[in-house]
């Protein structure tokens, strides 16, 4: 008995010995998670409360009137139709393809595959500018495919085609990497038994694959919205900014701001920056707005 009660004892000693260590962590993780969230919120302050309010303060620094007079500009009112125009192509296209490219890579096995997945994560490795310079390349009037283009009455560089072909680039893994995960997690279960029961390769996306990626693929057309919204650098080369025919809104932006016309660049940041919090917003209350009602 003295032999088992000895190391218990000397276990116990050492319990003890440790406990005003244990008690002085567990005073500190108060302290500690107070300064974690004061880090967290100040980085959040810095990094989106403060330029927000500095759009806000641009836009009313002139009054009301004179941000109201800059963006019913007709300048102002091409570019935003233009980026509105830009965007849905965008967004029909890279929602389309983006879709079938993420069922590839989730179901199908092929070799290349890895290869094909580091190059649908391009986009977010190469810079815009390096990217509209590649179309430039491509379909300029002495690019490769640009020749054969222009040969046959077809502008693409410098005109609403390359733009659009510039901001399906860049918005391109959007749609594709927030489908993957889910078409993985839900597995290959339900779309095998839709498919004994009778169901076709058609109906079987539309009854079952759809449904269940549908809250990915929002939040990738989402991201993708907010993308082409605010793209700058790879339409700036592909575009020519022209005023009135090739300036997308953010390019009007910087055009306000080179002419010192700040009234007129801080209201169209405003709109912008307003239009991509409200979707933003907006996919949260309707996620939520769903789950409520399952439950």
């Amino acid at each position: 008995m003295s032999s088992v009660d000895t190391p218990s004892r000397g276990s116990e000693s050492r319990v003890y010995a440790l406990r005003p260590w244990v008690a002085a962590f567990a005073r500190r993780i108060p302290r500690a998670r107070g300064i974690l969230i004061f880090a967290v919120v100040a980085w959040f302050a810095v990094l989106i409360l403060l330029p927000i309010g500095t759009l806000v303060r641009g836009a009313w620094q002139e009054g009301l009137s004179a941000s109201m007079e800059a963006l019913g500009a007709p300048a102002a009112r091409h570019a935003f139709s233009l980026t509105l125009g830009i965007t849905v192509a965008s967004v029909l296209i890279n929602t389309v393809f983006g879709t079938i490219l993420a069922l590839v890579l989730a179901r199908q096995r092929f070799c290349g595959k890895l290869l094909l997945e580091g190059i649908v994560d391009l986009p977010f490795s190469v810079s815009p500018v390096v990217a509209g310079v590649m179309f430039i390349v491509l379909f300029g009037s002495d690019g490769w495919l640009g020749r054969w283009f222009e040969s046959g009455g077809i502008r693409i560089v410098f005109a609403l085609p390359g733009m659009v072909l510039a901001t399906i680039f860049v918005t391109l893994p959007f749609v594709t990497r927030q489908v993957v995960p889910v078409l993985r997690e839900c597995g290959l279960e339900q779309e095998e038994a839709a498919r004994t029961l009778g169901a076709n390769a058609w109906q079987t996306f539309w009854q079952v694959t759809l449904p269940s990626i549908r809250w990915g693929l929002a939040y990738g057309v989402t991201l993708t919205v907010a993308r082409a919204l605010g793209e700058f650098g790879a339409v700036l080369v592909v575009s020519g900014s022209i005023i009135g025919k090739t300036q997308t809104a953010t390019l009007h932006i910087h055009q306000e701001f080179t002419d010192f016309h700040y009234a007129g660049a801080f209201a169209a940041s405003l709109v912008l920056a307003i239009a991509s919090f409200c979707l933003l917003v907006f996919m949260e209350l309707m996620k939520k707005r769903v789950e409520a009602g399952r439950t």
